[in-house]
């Protein structure tokens, strides 16, 4: 297993995202990325990631028909049914497969959260480092 810190830099080559911020919240159990505009459209749905004001922004809407939808409680106990995607995720130069939680977090400070689920057998958290994974780049 590798280490990670609180907080790094990851991609997300099939949505067309680098070298994004993301914090690793083993409070929570599903991982997240910011996403606006959801909405189910026959068997698919559609959204877009990030907000305008991101230098990563892209205006692209995504389209998929791979997801599912699960109630999910928030860090403040509100539960609600979110989307759920499956994508890949670039981080020590490798890829692995994650499933993330389509939310709207324009207001926190971090883009995308990796939960428990993504982080078990994969990765130790240690809370005093940050962006290893990043640093590590050439």
């Amino acid at each position: 297993m590798r280490t990670i810190g609180r907080i790094d830099k990851a991609g997300f080559p099939e949505l067309i995202l680098d070298n994004i911020d993301v914090k690793i919240d083993t409070g929570a159990y599903t991982s997240s990325i910011h996403s606006h505009e959801i909405r189910r459209v026959d068997n698919h749905i559609e959204f877009k990631l990030l907000d305008p004001s991101h230098p990563e922004y892209n205006h692209k809407v995504f389209r998929t028909d791979n997801f599912r939808e699960k109630e999910i409680k928030s860090s403040n106990g509100v539960s609600e049914i979110r989307f759920l995607v499956q994508t890949i995720i670039l981080l020590f130069e490798q890829e692995y497969p994650i499933e993330l939680s389509l939310s709207e977090r324009g207001s926190m400070k971090y883009p995308v959260l990796l939960g428990r689920k993504f982080l078990n057998k994969k990765f130790i958290v240690d809370s005093s480092k940050k962006n290893i994974s990043f640093k590590l780049l050439p």
